[in-house]
């Protein structure tokens, strides 16, 4: 299948060992962009995955094309120019201690490329899917109206579309996001996000959850589906449910609304996460190749969950897992014995 998504890569420097910035003499450089991760994830089960963005006309706007071309993504329709690119600083949390980002992000490319930039009839000629996110959006005026002009010309090209919802306080307010959010729904097939970001971009919350406590009501969430189904006329919505019992251990589940159908995934107990960063794109690449390939909505979320755990193994933004491996784990294989 040949998929399109389209946003921001960024270079990431994190510390090194679950150090604090202020303890850090060096950082561990990765690339990463919530569409980034899910072209590479696409690519990586075999998917034909195309990422579409603007990166500067240097050596660093190069090195995040080779490290997305490394993994299998076509980057045909990446275009260069602009000012540079954008930059996020992660101090990796343990135990307690929560993780946290620094953004350093502005007039990055991607932020001030013209619709003119993209030759969109191109892009989406013979596609099937197209992502993106509520991040691109919250970086600024011409990001919205880039975002916007890609959805009119996927659904121009009869192709199904997905948004992960992906709400960051650090850059825009829920007033902003709902504003944006709301305009692009009516092109969206398939919407992903969870109870903050649901209600943070569209305003739904799932009745009687509250995460931070660990409380999570599966009715609530199927009644929120609803409503948003109702609203939007979705094909589907999906999201992820963590439990966070600390930066290091989480519980890892899933749900998918689709059809009229309620499906919630198996559950993974997590622990030690070795970086949840990229965890979410992880699911959402997982659904998309469930939804794409697989044979009904509950092997969908299965796989989707079990990518997504597996991406929380390892470090860096992108997952690095095969469909196979992927399916290993969905069908009970979570022994991590040697492979010999």
């Amino acid at each position: 299948m040949k998929i399109v998504t389209l946003g921001e890569i960024m270079l990431r420097l994190s510390t090194p060992s679950q150090e604090r910035f202020v303890q850090a003499q060096q950082f561990d450089i990765n690339y990463g962009g919530g569409e980034a991760n899910v072209a590479v994830s696409l690519a990586n089960f075999g998917d034909e995955s195309y990422f579409v963005s603007k990166v500067p006309s240097s050596e660093i706007g190069q090195c995040a094309i080779d490290e997305l071309r490394k993994y299998g993504v076509d980057t045909r329709f990446v275009v260069r120019g602009g000012e540079r690119l954008g930059i996020y600083f992660l101090e990796t949390g343990a135990s307690m201690r929560a993780s946290k980002v620094i953004y350093d992000r502005a007039h990055s490319s991607i932020s001030e490329a013209e619709v003119s930039d993209f030759d969109f009839d191109s892009i989406f000629k013979d596609v099937s899917w197209f992502h993106f996110t509520g991040i691109t959006p919250a970086l600024g005026k011409k990001a919205q109206d880039l975002v916007l002009a890609s959805l009119k010309a996927a659904k121009a090209h009869h192709v199904t579309v997905s948004c992960d919802l992906n709400f960051r306080a650090k850059l825009w307010t829920s007033e902003e996001a709902r504003l944006y959010m709301n305009s692009y729904m009516p092109y969206v097939d398939y919407v992903i996000g969870n109870e903050e970001d649901a209600d943070k971009c569209l305003g739904f919350k799932p009745e009687g959850s509250d995460v931070e406590k660990g409380k999570l009501s599966i009715e609530g969430y199927k009644r929120m589906f609803e409503a948003m189904i109702e609203k939007y006329h979705f094909k589907g919505a999906a999201c992820s449910l963590r439990e966070s019992f600390s930066a290091t251990h989480n519980g890892w589940s899933g749900l998918l609304y689709k059809d009229g159908e309620f499906f919630q995934s198996k559950h993974y107990d997590i622990d030690p996460i070795i970086d949840r960063v990229g965890g979410g794109d992880a699911f959402a690449s997982g659904l998309i190749y469930g939804l794409l390939h697989l044979s009904n909505g509950q092997e969908a979320i299965d796989f989707a969950v079990a990518s997504s755990a597996l991406k929380h193994t390892i470090p860096g933004d992108f997952s690095h897992f095969s469909a196979q491996e992927v399916s290993a784990l969905m069908n009970g294989d979570a022994s991590g014995r040697v492979k010999r």
